[in-house]
C-alpha cells in the first residue's frame, strides 16, 4: 500500500482529519440529511428562488453532516480552511447558488462553508464540489473525496471559467 493511501478512499492526512471531526468508513446521518433536505426545499428567497435538492447532495450531507474539519498541517499550496459542512451555510444564496447552477448546466446545493462562512461549499448533481468566495467561483473537485482532498491537504483549486469545471 502506498505510504500516501489510508485503508479508506481519502489520503493519510485527509482521512486523519475526518476521523478527529468524527467521521468514520459508513458513517451515515440520514435523518439529518432529510432534515436539510426539508428545510432548503422549504426556502424561497424574497425574489422567489428556491434550492434544488438531489441525491448527490443528500449524500453528501448523510455521510459528512455537521462535520467541523481542521487540517493537520499548513496546506501544500494554500492555507487549509477550517470545513463546516452544513448546507444551512448556503441557505440565503438560493440565487447565487441557482445562477452557478446555469452557468453549469446543472443543478447545484449548498454543502457548507469555509473558514468563518468566507466562503460557501456547493455541490452538483454530479457530485462536483465548488467554493463560491468573495473572489470568484473555484473547482475543487469531480467529487466530495477529491473536494475535500483539495481542501484538507491545501491544494490550489482552479477557477472556473464560463462553465468550464
Amino acid at each position: 500500500m502506498s505510504e500516501n493511501l489510508s485503508t479508506t478512499r481519502f489520503p493519510v492526512a485527509v482521512d486523519a482529519a475526518l476521523r478527529e471531526a468524527g467521521w468514520q468508513p459508513g458513517r451515515w446521518d440520514i435523518k439529518l440529511a432529510e432534515h436539510w433536505a426539508d428545510s432548503l426545499r422549504a426556502y424561497a428567497s424574497p425574489a422567489g428562488h428556491q434550492h434544488s435538492v438531489f441525491p448527490a447532495a443528500v449524500e453528501a450531507w448523510a455521510e459528512f453532516g455537521d462535520l467541523r474539519i481542521t487540517a493537520p498541517g499548513p496546506g501544500r499550496q494554500t492555507a487549509p480552511p477550517t470545513l463546516h459542512i452544513d448546507p444551512l451555510a448556503g441557505l440565503h444564496l438560493a440565487r447565487t447558488l441557482a445562477d452557478l447552477g446555469r452557468a453549469l448546466d446543472t443543478e447545484v446545493s449548498p454543502l457548507g462553508s469555509e473558514g468563518d462562512n468566507q466562503a460557501v461549499l456547493a455541490i452538483d448533481s454530479q457530485g462536483r464540489v465548488y467554493s463560491v468566495d468573495h473572489t470568484g467561483d473555484w473547482y475543487l473537485g469531480v467529487d466530495i473525496v477529491q473536494a475535500l482532498t483539495t481542501l484538507v491537504l491545501g491544494l490550489q483549486p482552479r477557477r472556473l471559467s464560463m462553465g468550464v469545471p
